[in-house]
């Protein structure tokens, strides 16, 4: 019989000094793409105006968190440098910062991003690498007091499939973010500001997408809270078969209902009003289960 895995509750602190509370219930990220080239939305909200009413609407759809990035990390993509990465990022989140009621998080694994985005107002930097492409990062993130999303990953977006080579991709998954939780901490960040991600689709093949995805219960274990982003990803047509991004909602929603019957504290999403329903009926179904087995 298949059970919903534990989820234990965190605070994750901020740089204002108050907590997040996670766990409780699922927190639904909205992503806010402003970018000309992102697989599944790229170019729809290039300008700065038209960015930041898609992050209000998405406030106003139930987004708990805002998540801005300027860089495209699908694969294959190219790096993008710093200038021109700000001069996308930077107007949207003067518009949001202190503007919306929920915390902004910057996408980018660069520290100069972090630090001006920082400064501008924002709480978490999510960073695709676990802060391997620009170690610095990690000093920022202490520095500032900010939250950090690790994501799992190996290699860059262009070559990263390369390295999808797993003997046991969960285990090997759950090893690798346990020693850059470790080394993030040894960098001064401290545990209660850390999330991991276990980085569905990235250096994953599908197949060992969708186990690493069964396996948060075990990544559960390493005692952070859990971020799963499997929105309108490639992987997910290993069971629907060939879709355009904008096609795969329905997919998504499988996903992201697993993901919080895994345990996962906080799922990412392009489909803010469609995914809020898919986690409050997926935590109300959550909570019955554990009401139901601690009866018996």
């Amino acid at each position: 019989m298949v059970v919903s895995a534990q989820r234990a509750v965190f605070d994750l602190l901020m740089p204002s000094g108050r907590s997040l509370r996670l766990g409780e219930r699922t927190l639904v990220m909205a992503i806010l793409n402003v970018t000309p080239d992102s697989f599944s939305d790229g170019g729809l909200r290039a300008d700065p105006d038209t960015a930041v009413d898609a992050g209000r609407r998405m406030v106003d759809e139930g987004a708990d968190l805002l998540d801005v990035g300027g860089e495209s990390t699908r694969p294959g993509a190219a790096p993008l440098d710093v200038e021109e990465e700000w001069r996308r990022v930077g107007p949207v989140l003067e518009g949001l910062c202190g503007r919306v009621r929920v915390p902004i998080s910057i996408d980018t694994y660069k520290s100069e991003i972090a630090r001006r985005a920082l400064d501008a107002g924002v709480s978490i930097v999510n960073d695709i690498s676990g802060f391997t492409y620009d170690p610095a990062i990690a000093s920022v993130v202490s520095e500032r007091g900010a939250a950090a999303i690790l994501m799992h990953n190996r290699g860059r977006s262009a070559a990263m499939y390369e390295r999808a080579r797993y003997g046991d991709a969960v285990a090997e998954v759950r090893n690798e973010l346990e020693a850059r939780a470790g080394a993030a901490e040894a960098a001064g960040v401290p545990r209660n500001r850390l999330l991991l991600d276990p980085g569905l689709g990235f250096a994953k093949q599908p197949g060992q997408t969708m186990e690493v995805l069964a396996g948060l219960p075990e990544l559960a274990g390493l005692g952070y809270p859990l971020v799963s982003g499997p929105s309108r990803k490639s992987f997910l047509q290993a069971a629907i078969g060939e879709r355009r991004p904008e096609d795969r909602v329905w997919g998504t929603a499988a996903a992201v209902s697993a993901s919080i019957w895994f345990g996962a504290h906080i799922v990412r999403v392009h489909d803010v009003a469609a995914m809020v329903d898919v986690a409050r009926v997926t935590d109300a179904l959550v909570r019955v289960g554990a009401q139901r087995r601690s009866a018996v």
